[in-house]
């Protein structure tokens, strides 16, 4: 009997890493083909691991390569399964304001501390032009050509659409123009942020 409730909670587990991953994918806006595809793998592939199907999903490094693909860490994937297993207080409903309520709000953003960066210009114009309010969450990365706040190591913030990064340098656009390329070494973001709203000014 212990081991059919061992076998269970298991299963259970499993179920949660894959809910955890496609909430991740989802997140940056990718398909199961366009996350596959970026490790060699076909979307059933990648699915299985979603449907809870491959038991993989427990090793630590197929779950940095899984998260990789997406530009997040194992760290990521357990933050949200145990946000998900967590039983959380009644939320409040979301009302808007006069400035919030004339903005585009992303899907998959959940309720988590946010930050706001007034633009003061039309350097990212015509993505947000001066005055434009970003709504940015600390710790949460970026996907490619989605708005990012980051924090330089003398404090100041800079808004770019993020490009690409690695261990060297993080690659972004919008440096003076929204096409221009700008590579910024590693060790001078302190911390990269997505943007998750384009507020318009009240």
């Amino acid at each position: 009997m212990a081991r059919f409730t061992d076998d269970n909670d298991a299963d259970a587990e499993i179920r949660a890493l894959g809910e955890a991953l496609a909430m991740l994918r989802r997140e940056r806006g990718l398909s199961q083909a366009e996350a596959g595809q970026r490790l060699g793998m076909t979307s059933q592939g990648w699915g299985l691991y979603e449907a809870g199907k491959r038991s993989g999903l427990f090793r630590p490094d197929v779950q940095r390569r899984l998260t990789g693909a997406l530009d997040a860490t194992p760290e990521d994937l357990a933050l949200l399964v145990r946000a998900s297993s967590t039983p959380s207080a009644p939320t409040q409903p979301f009302k808007p304001d006069g400035l919030e309520m004339r903005g585009r709000i992303f899907e998959g953003a959940p309720s988590v501390e946010r930050r706001r960066l007034q633009l003061s210009s039309d350097e990212l114009a015509p993505w947000a032009a001066a005055g434009t309010v970003l709504e940015y969450v600390p710790g949460r990365w970026p996907r490619r050509d989605q708005g990012c706040v980051i924090e330089m190591a003398d404090g100041s913030l800079r808004a770019r659409l993020y490009v690409r990064s690695d261990e060297v340098e993080l690659v972004v656009r919008g440096a003076g123009a929204l096409l221009t390329i700008e590579k910024i070494p590693r060790d001078q973001a302190r911390a990269v942020s997505a943007v998750v709203a384009r507020l318009d000014e009240g």
